[in-house]
């Protein structure tokens, strides 16, 4: 399937899914997309939640083989959006800045901070796209992230299951693979951030460009190493703490998607409005 010119939308809402969670659709149809960005992360596999047409897109590729740096994430938002996706869900794993933020933590933030280094991160660079289209440069409100019926929709589910999540705060996205040294995450602490992760930027501020809704659900594996005694975080710890709640996350996210609203009526959709942009979105 190429990634511009969908006929008919497959899918209205998107999950992009993080470490360990990559198998909550049930008869799956699956669909490969091609984009004039390069081929996304993997397939996306199309499936129903609670009546809803859901596109989802293993983050990582099902394998898990694709670090955070390498992912396209240009590729992934372009894919979602051209099998009609307009809401997006994006759970992922995150570190706690703070004491009170262990693990099992469920955060919905309202505020991202980038500190990535070397991704591409705007669909309107000026740059040709190989259907000799040219984007224009442009610059988009990117003061609140994340959309707020999103965030709303994954708080309610969220307490649906008796999860009680914490309301906002700040993820803070480093460049990984690696994690933060102390002093980074005493830093990052220190400027009142809540939660350290690798992949929330730049897929939110992709999604406006996309004028897409876009919402995160972290869940919180470990304290980040300014907030903890001993050796630090592992990779091993992650998956633990994250296949630990991954039942629960999917329970949450089921809740999430069906409490989306049918009609956007929030600020995403019109980000696009009044701008040249140069190009044609799928």
């Amino acid at each position: 399937m190429t990634g511009q010119g969908t006929a008919a939308a497959q899918a209205e809402i998107g999950v992009i899914g993080g470490s360990g969670f990559y198998s909550f659709l049930e008869d799956v149809t699956e669909v490969p997309v091609d984009t004039p960005y390069g081929t996304p992360s993997d397939s996306l596999f199309l499936g129903e939640l609670a009546g809803r047409k859901v596109a989802f897109l293993p983050r990582h590729g099902r394998s898990h083989h694709l670090p955070p740096h390498r992912i396209n994430f240009r590729a992934n938002l372009w894919a979602l959006r051209s099998v009609g996706v307009r809401q997006v869900l994006a759970p992922c794993a995150v570190g706690g800045l703070r004491p009170e933020y262990g693990p099992g933590t469920l955060v919905v933030p309202d505020q991202v901070v980038d500190r990535t280094k070397s991704r591409a991160q705007t669909f309107y660079d000026g740059e040709p796209l190989p259907d000799g289209q040219r984007p224009n440069v442009v610059h988009l409100t990117f003061a609140d992230p994340y959309c707020e019926a999103g965030r709303q929709a994954s708080l309610a589910a969220a307490r649906g299951r008796d999860w009680e999540p914490v309301d906002g705060g700040t993820m803070v996205v480093i460049e990984g693979p690696r994690f933060s040294t102390r002093a980074e995450s005493r830093w990052h602490a220190a400027q009142g951030w809540s939660v350290v992760g690798m992949t929330g930027h730049p897929e939110a501020v992709l999604a406006r460009e996309l004028a897409l809704c876009y919402s995160s659900l972290a869940l919180v594996t470990d304290l980040d190493a300014g907030a903890e005694t001993g050796g630090g975080v592992s990779h091993q710890e992650v998956l633990q703490v994250f296949g630990e709640n991954v039942s629960r996350l999917r329970e949450v996210l089921f809740d999430a998607v069906a409490g989306l609203p049918g009609n956007r009526t929030c600020a995403c959709p019109d980000a696009l409005t009044g701008m040249d942009t140069g190009i044609t979105l799928p």
